[in-house]
């Protein structure tokens, strides 16, 4: 026998006022009396609310103390829908749509098209210029449906690097990144690449398989609570159970990705709304065949569920294009407060994060705002590289000293989390301009530890292009500040350059290779850093190109992003060198992808610096707890892994310790036609330490 299960009251409600309305249109009403129908809906709504008014006064004297509590939460979430306007408007014309498309549409039944062909309008229409997955039945329908519009499909080896790819071409063009994943354990795999989106405030969409709504709860494969995975960790979740509810969910969730602050949004598309009418009623309504009166009912049941499912899908055109953002800008009182700050400084000093540098405004008005403004900055996050590698208010070392004698901190879409410290970092004498768009992220740690002068919430770009103009050049800072720090630099580079002359007894300087790295890299290059100590180090000693040329995992810290992170970017920007610092122990989250480098023909060039240890946390482990337990690792001949896979692998050790500039020239050269892996064996360093680990 069919079951039918409730998990709300208002679930109740629907499906009493749904089967009462269905008897009442077959029984009582034609295509032609619409005055008539609905003067008739309204008395069933009428009677049906009576009827479960009368059910909860029942109920509520036969209930434990417990049971009456979580009846009465029921009713008192269906009392918010039916006094919130909004609300209320929105469940009837859900229900209005309901009784139109069962009693006044025509389904096609022979019909081919299919829910994927709503999706790929969508993300057509939104600037989609391919999408990352890993194959699965689930969501064949949106991956054929895309190739037919011209948009590329990029299949991966693991779903977590479907994600982290598509979170590298939401950072580099602007444009939210897609991936496209199976039910169950492929929509699993993926939340640690999604929570790093969310931490990094990039807008992901995620598009997840599952099982048909009809059989979610009773043992349908792959089936899981997929939106209570993805609620706490995305701006949105949805679950879209009709095929015409395809194109306003999807277009509300390109929205919500982009406005106030960016982040990640899942889509749960079952799979009886991506398969043709054809196909999903084979298996719902041509596998309930008995005669009995139980039997015509389920018959019954799952034709006109069919019939809302499809209805008001393919009978007309869908309007696709793109909803208007909501982006949070300064006000003008604001930017005149922080003028007046300004110009009263005589040590200002900027640090700029990862949201300076989100659309609209764009780098190149952003870096001319920075440089008219004439404030040394410190750049971290996404922002790195924005200034170019030769500019003179571009600080890089000595951050600690600087927020301590600064008299005027401006933090543009950077937090006060265990990167600052937690705010304690910064001088108590400072005066504090903070701009975000997020307003935990604007007010994190404050009142604790550090105190905040001037809160905006709001576009740091924007914030800072209207401060640039409204100064006009007027202000200039202070020369001797200015100096203070450029000598800092220069001397916490020449210790660098120092230790990197050290030859160690067995394997190679770290410090050396990377500076050998740096005086080859081209002046298009992006710079993907996946890893702990030696990426650390690296990132002391590489200087980004450009603007959105360096991509780091963010706040979260999460291993294994880099050769997701890599296919992304080749594929956003194929005129330009990918060159991935890998630590040893983060290489092994994703060597597969270099099958994936070959057969997508993105060439990349990996840099791993092999010293056989989870460096970064032995560090600390060994001299605190006396142990090196699980901190080991093996000289492992990575080099060799991806020739397997068609690439070129290169081993630098001792024997190469006199090549090491030619041998990372060459491979820059070859990296332009294919997939190269450098395995150099380092030696541990004393560069880092006490820095941060835990």
């Amino acid at each position: 026998m069919f079951y039918l299960h409730f998990k709300t009251v208002g679930d109740i409600l629907r499906y009493l006022l749904i089967s009462s309305q269905r008897c009442a249109g077959f029984v009582f009403l034609g295509p032609n009396h619409s005055l008539k129908y609905f003067m008739l809906m309204f008395l069933i709504t009428i009677v049906a609310i009576f009827i479960i008014s009368s059910l909860a006064t029942y109920l509520l004297l036969k209930l434990s103390f417990e049971g009456r509590r979580l009846f009465c939460q029921q009713f008192h979430d269906l009392y918010k829908l039916l006094t919130d306007r909004n609300k209320m408007i929105r469940w009837f014309n859900s229900n209005v749509n309901i009784f139109y498309h069962y009693f006044c549409k025509k389904i096609d039944p022979n019909s081919t098209r299919h829910g994927g062909e709503l999706v790929a309008s969508v993300l057509h229409s939104h600037g989609v210029q391919r999408v990352f997955t890993l194959s699965g039945g689930h969501i064949s329908p949106i991956l054929t449906a895309s190739e037919k519009r011209g948009i590329q499909v990029i299949d991966v080896r693991h779903e977590v690097n479907a994600v982290f790819a598509a979170d590298a071409t939401a950072r580099l063009s602007g444009v939210p990144g897609v991936a496209v994943v199976t039910a169950g354990p492929g929509v699993t795999n993926t939340v640690t690449a999604i929570k790093n989106a969310q931490m990094a405030e990039s807008p992901v969409i995620l598009l997840g398989g599952a099982a048909a709504s009809l059989l979610k709860g009773r043992g349908a494969l792959q089936d899981i609570d997929q939106l209570s995975l993805f609620k706490p960790i995305t701006k949105k979740a949805y679950s879209i159970t009709k095929v015409r509810d395809i194109v306003p969910c999807m277009r509300e969730a390109f929205q919500i990705a982009q406005s106030g602050t960016p982040g990640p949004v899942f889509v749960e598309l079952p799979i009886d709304v991506l398969y043709p009418y054809s196909v999903v009623s084979k298996e719902f309504v041509a596998a309930s065949s008995s005669r009995s009166m139980a039997g015509k009912i389920v018959n019954w049941y799952l034709n006109n569920y069919m019939k809302n499912l499809y209805a008001g899908a393919f009978d007309r055109e869908h309007n696709v294009e793109p909803l208007p953002l909501d982006i949070p800008y300064a006000s003008e009182s604001d930017v005149s407060k922080a003028v007046e700050m300004i110009t009263k400084a005589k040590k200002p000093l900027m640090i700029l994060g990862s949201q300076s540098v989100l659309p609209p405004i764009g780098a190149e008005k952003l870096r001319k705002a920075i440089e008219d403004i004439g404030i040394p900055v410190y750049l971290g996050g996404m922002a790195r590289g924005l200034l170019g590698r030769k500019s003179t208010i571009n600080m890089r070392q000595a951050r600690r000293d600087a927020l301590k004698e600064c008299d005027l901190l401006i933090l543009g879409g950077s937090v006060a989390d265990f990167r600052l410290s937690y705010g304690r970092a910064f001088s108590r004498k400072s005066k504090i301009i903070s701009i975000n768009r997020d307003k935990e992220q604007l007010y994190k740690n404050t009142k604790i530890f550090w105190n905040l002068d001037l809160p905006i919430q709001a576009d740091a770009a924007k914030f800072l292009v209207d401060v640039a103009n409204k100064l006009k050049g007027s202000f200039q800072v202070d020369t001797t500040w200015l100096e203070t720090l450029q000598e800092r630099d220069r001397q916490k580079e020449a210790k660098a350059l120092q230790m990197a002359s050290d030859v160690p007894d067995n394997h190679l300087n770290p410090l050396d290779i990377l500076h050998k790295l740096e005086n080859t890299l081209g002046d298009k290059t992006i710079l993907v850093a996946d890893g702990g100590d030696f990426v650390g180090t690296a990132s002391y000693i590489l200087r980004p190109r450009g603007p959105l040329c360096w991509l780091d995992p963010g706040a979260f810290g999460t291993l294994g992003c880099g050769g997701g992170f890599a296919l992304g970017a080749k594929l956003c920007r194929p005129d330009h060198d990918v060159v991935i610092i890998y630590g040893d122990g983060s290489l092994g989250y994703t060597l597969i992808e270099f099958d994936s480098f070959m057969r997508h023909k993105t060439p990349v060039m990996a840099l791993v610096g092999n010293d056989a240890c989870w460096t970064q946390i032995a560090r600390e482990q060994v001299p605190m707890l006396g142990s090196d337990v699980a901190c080991n690792l093996a000289y492992s001949s990575y080099e060799k892994c991806v020739e397997g896979f068609g690439a070129t692998g290169i081993l630098l050790d001792t024997d190469e310790r006199t090549k090491v500039a030619e041998i990372l020239e060459e491979a820059k050269k070859l990296s332009r036609t294919q997939p190269v892996l450098i395995n150099a064996k380092i030696s541990k360093s004393k560069f880092r330490e006490g820095s941060i680990s835990v």
